[in-house]
């Protein structure tokens, strides 16, 4: 079959820091090759609405699939898979990804027959039988599969992480690829799954606590094939096992690979395999994102982060000494009032790292979509960004997003804007004479993008998608089993 994959278009944080690699994509894609299938990709953070139909009108494609991994972008999806439908009836139109595996039945109901199944976890296993059934009958009964006539048994683990390269001679413009001063920037995955239980995180119930590992060699390999200078390393948390990040590290060595790193760990972690980290140092890691998300002890309770204030400091101190540039997560609680922003102000300024704002958000997958669905305010998709406050805000909502917005501008101009620029000019320069604007573009546009009217006025546009809440409230946290996409006792297949 001709199939075209789609990435959707941007959210409001990657306008301006980021703009990754869809790797789950060309994985899937590379497994689709690998079944006969010919491919095409189009990601929507680079290319318009406009180019995906010049590109559906050229190619003819018989499936288009949508990687929906980012909530939000939801009624973009649907409202697309309307449009393709109803220009080209035949085509045979789905969906997957992180986000959908948690709102199948409600994606398919918004589709209204426009979107024919949702592939529920791990695309690599779902995609190519999906596909098969489609040609062969029988799509109810693929694992992983949800259609319009029923669904399957639940997915499969892949097997063998190992098994399927990312497609990246599918991705078009890759340059446009970055993630602060990493411009350009590739993506790269080690590891799949997170063993740990955050109440506000929807990893470790997408993969059922389970924790798989690439092979040392086949991950300085795939290393080895990227093009780009600079590498972000997308495990959840890298280097929970000493052991396999030396593994890797020695066969990158042994391969003579020179790159630049960006991972994300916990502050935990990073103490516990100091060494590892350090390793990597001298292998050119210089960028590490950690989520601490909370700065006291009450609210690392709050989250379940099963870290302290002492361990999250001494991270820190760690990473200070290794020579480390160090971003960092916090959570802004909806219950947060003006001295509690003022107090998050205060701390961010006194410490030499990048402190990043995102808004407390339950999500569909997570403990406290359950625990927190009653209080909801709003049920529209768009505002699931960790961008807007979607619980009630103990401030007014407008004031809310003014001490929000607030506490970002002072962030940024700390690391961003005129003094980012001169901190980082020899930087900005070489980039600009290699033809790489990412980054520099980066540094202007924060008001552009982030306003209390805005956010604000986005409560108010009409809602055509309603995301629908789970059945039941408790403010107890619910059997993990029934927040799992993927059941960790069932046997990995292939």
């Amino acid at each position: 079959m001709r199939v075209l994959l789609v990435h959707p278009s941007p959210l409001m944080y990657s306008e301006i820091y980021l703009r990754l690699e869809p790797l789950g994509m060309e994985r899937v894609a590379a497994a689709l090759r690998a079944s006969g299938h010919q491919v095409r990709m189009l990601d929507l953070q680079i290319f318009s609405h406009r180019d995906l139909f010049a590109e559906i009108a050229d190619f003819t494609p018989e499936a288009v699939g949508f990687s929906l991994n980012y909530l939000a972008n939801a009624p973009e999806v649907i409202d697309l898979a309307k449009t393709i439908k109803g220009w080209r009836p035949e085509t045979f139109v789905f969906a997957g990804g992180h986000s959908a595996s948690f709102i199948a039945g409600e994606l398919l109901e918004h589709g209204a027959g426009a979107i024919d199944c949702v592939a529920r976890g791990e695309g690599e296993t779902v995609a190519p039988e999906m596909l098969a059934a489609v040609q062969d009958g029988g799509l109810a009964r693929v694992p992983g599969v949800v259609a319009l006539d029923g669904a399957g048994p639940p997915p499969r683990l892949l097997k063998d992480i190992d098994s399927f390269t990312p497609a990246r001679d599918l991705t078009r413009k890759r340059h446009k690829y970055f993630i602060s001063v990493f411009d350009p920037c590739a993506s790269i995955e080690f590891t799949r799954g997170c063993p740990w239980d955050c109440a506000f995180c929807s990893a470790w119930t997408f993969y059922g606590r389970s924790y798989r590992q690439a092979s040392p060699e086949a991950a300085a390999r795939e290393l080895e094939s990227i093009r780009e200078p600079n590498v972000f390393i997308v495990d959840d948390v890298a280097f929970i096992h000493a052991d396999h990040g030396m593994a890797i590290g020695r066969e990158i060595e042994k391969r003579g690979i020179k790159k630049r790193y960006y991972l994300e760990t916990r502050a935990d972690v990073l103490c516990r395999n100091r060494e590892v980290f350090e390793y990597w140092r001298r292998l050119g890691l210089e960028l590490m994102f950690m989520g601490l998300e909370a700065i006291d002890e009450a609210g690392l309770k709050l989250h379940r982060k099963r870290s302290s204030p002492s361990v999250n400091f001494k991270a820190l101190e760690i990473a200070r000494a290794m020579g480390l540039t160090v971003a960092i997560n916090l959570i802004a609680d909806p219950d947060w009032d003006e001295r509690r922003f003022e107090i998050v102000r205060e701390w961010a300024m006194s410490i030499d790292e990048v402190v990043h704002l995102t808004v407390a958000t339950p999500y569909p997958g997570t403990e406290t979509w359950f625990t927190e669905s009653r209080r909801l305010t709003t049920l529209d998709y768009r505002l699931f960004d960790i961008q807007h406050a979607v619980l009630p805000t103990k401030l007014p909502l407008r004031k809310f997003y003014d001490e929000l917005v607030k506490t970002q501008a002072v962030l940024n101009r700390k690391h961003l804007g005129l003094r980012g620029l001169f901190q980082v000019s020899s930087e900005a320069a070489r980039l600009a004479a290699h033809g790489q604007t990412n980054f520099l573009k980066m540094l202007w546009k924060f008001n552009r993008v982030y306003s209390r009217e805005r956010q604000y006025n986005d409560h108010l546009r009409p809602v055509e998608y309603a995301m629908r809440p789970p059945q039941g409230h408790s403010a107890q946290r619910p059997p993990a089993a029934q927040l799992y996409v993927h059941n960790p006792r069932a046997a990995a297949q292939a």
